[in-house]
């Protein structure tokens, strides 16, 4: 054989390995690819878990309206039933919301310590984008404020333990503890189970959605969920108690005025429950948050 012909065959050789070579290191990328995009990725750590929720959208400065997302179940059985009375997404036009920007104050304030403990895939679920009737819901976000009522421990454990019962399904999207730490639970894209039979009355009128057909309608759809550890010598059934700690409300406020969410949307377990049975956050001291609110943010000016 002669020597070009050899010249010929390593060359082809050569070029068949590169091929090979290529394509394996491109099955690889798009199996990476493909992992990180999975829409049920779960942080494998603390610090994936803290970055997931500082980056979910609402808290964001630069996006921070509610992400509704697409509906996950099929719903076309349920489209037959009239509907609701007490559904009033679709009736009530939204009135525009005021724009927030973050103070100064807000940016020289150390950052409150935080953790992460991830409740389980079954209390909590996704944001529909319309009811069981398949009416579109277009809600804007509110906040819930809730405690405890037990240590925030407790809690924790509870969101953590698998519940398939949907009337045992509870969560919250954070906790803030005593010392003032902010235990995030809930991703805030997706939907806690904080108010089960619940209703928001606010300047669009009366506000709540049914996304299961078997519960009452509620306001999870569209609400953000935070509850205050209550302190050792409130975990009783008594109306009041000593109150929350000044770090509490620090947290609590720093947390918050993260959101584009307006001072007439931040409400209460106690006023949005149908149920007559929640009290809470019992002792706590609004107008103390709302000064700490507005020391964080300001409305934008507009023209």
């Amino acid at each position: 054989m002669s020597f070009r012909a050899w010249v010929n065959r390593l060359l082809i050789i050569f070029l068949t390995l590169i091929t090979f070579v290529f394509i394996l290191v491109g099955k690889k990328l798009k199996l990476q690819t493909d992992s990180n995009s999975t829409p049920n990725f779960i942080p494998t750590d603390a610090r994936q878990a803290r970055l997931l929720v500082r980056e979910a959208g609402i808290w964001s400065p630069t996006n921070v309206k509610l992400q509704a997302v697409k509906q996950t179940e099929k719903l076309q059985s349920f489209k037959e039933k009239p509907p609701l009375r007490n559904n009033q997404a679709a009736k009530v036009p939204d009135l525009p919301l005021p724009s927030f920007r973050l103070t100064k104050a807000f940016k020289e304030y150390r950052r409150p310590a935080d953790d992460i403990a991830l409740a389980d895939p079954s209390n909590y679920g996704e944001r529909y984008t319309t009811d069981i009737n398949g009416v579109p819901v277009h809600n804007q976000a509110i906040i819930v404020l809730h405690e405890t009522g037990d240590s925030a421990s407790s809690a924790i454990s509870t969101f953590q333990t698998p519940h398939e019962n949907s009337d045992e399904q509870v969560s919250y999207h954070a906790i803030i503890k005593l010392d003032g730490t902010v235990v995030y639970t809930v991703p805030p894209q997706k939907r806690a189970f904080g108010a089960a039979n619940s209703v928001f009355y606010g300047p669009n009128g009366p506000e709540t959605v049914q996304t299961n057909p078997n519960l009452p309608p509620s306001v999870n759809n569209f609400a953000y969920h935070v509850s205050l550890e209550t302190p050792p010598e409130g975990r009783n059934e008594k109306p009041i108690h000593v109150g929350y700690t000044d770090a509490q409300y620090r947290s609590l406020a720093w947390l918050i005025a993260q959101s584009q969410v307006p001072e007439a949307r931040i409400t209460t377990h106690k006023a949005v429950d149908r149920s007559g049975q929640k009290n809470d956050p019992r002792s706590f001291d609004f107008e103390k948050f709302l000064l700490l609110l507005r020391l964080f943010r300001q409305p934008v000016a507009v023209n």
